[in-house]
Parts: structure tokens; C-alpha cells; sequence
């Protein structure tokens, strides 16, 4: 069974780099077809679908993040990485990785950002 972690900081300044590692565990980030994602939900918002690594190294982001996100990968440590850049309140949410297989899909458990000077 796949599974996925979140980890980095819980709180970051503004204008700062917020950075997440997403370890997978049960299954390889180069397996074929497969593409990894970087979902989050603001306070009293909905999930909001952020940018997806693909099995072959092509990333896919959101446009309206499109400008602030990069997601990489290390295919050694089978990590997938989220930056987003210039970050402000308006960032604050639990962040999530996600990959669609099965039924529902896995998820991590998410991890908090806050921003915040």
C-alpha cells in the first residue's frame, strides 16, 4: 500500500520560500503513468490542486501558483518537493501530496503552514 508524508516547516515568514518534502513510501515516484500532487486547503476553503509531478520528471502547476510553484523530485530518496515562493497569509493552509490510484486515491496525512511574521 502507498503511502505518503508531508514534511517541512509550520511556519514561515512572508516573502519567504515555503518548502515541502513528500516521502512515498509502498511505491516508486518513477513508476510509469503515475503523477504525484501538491493539494491544499486554506482555512474555511475548499482543496485547492496546486501542481503534480509526473513519473517522467514533467511537472504540471495551477496557473493562477503557476509563477510561485516549482515541484522536483529525488528519485534516490523517492521524495517529490513544493516550493512556492513569495508567500503571504493568503498562503496559510494545510498542505497535502496526493496521488491517484485505486478507488480514493492516497493521501498524506497533511502538514500546517502558517504564515506569519
Amino acid at each position: 500500500q502507498v503511502q505518503l508524508q508531508e514534511s517541512g516547516p509550520g511556519l514561515v515568514k512572508p516573502s519567504q520560500t515555503l518548502s515541502l518534502t513528500c516521502t512515498v513510501s509502498g511505491g516508486s515516484i518513477t513508476t510509469k503513468y503515475y503523477y504525484w500532487s501538491w493539494i491544499r486547503q486554506p482555512p474555511g476553503k475548499g482543496l485547492e490542486w496546486m501542481g503534480a509531478i509526473y513519473y517522467s520528471g514533467s511537472t504540471y502547476y495551477s496557473p493562477s501558483l503557476k509563477s510561485r510553484t516549482s515541484i522536483s523530485r529525488d528519485t534516490s530518496k523517492n521524495q517529490f518537493t513544493l516550493q512556492l515562493s513569495s508567500v503571504t497569509p493568503e498562503d496559510t493552509a494545510v498542505y497535502y501530496c496526493y496521488v491517484p490510484l485505486g478507488d480514493s486515491g492516497y493521501w498524506g496525512q497533511g502538514t500546517q503552514v502558517t504564515v506569519s511574521s
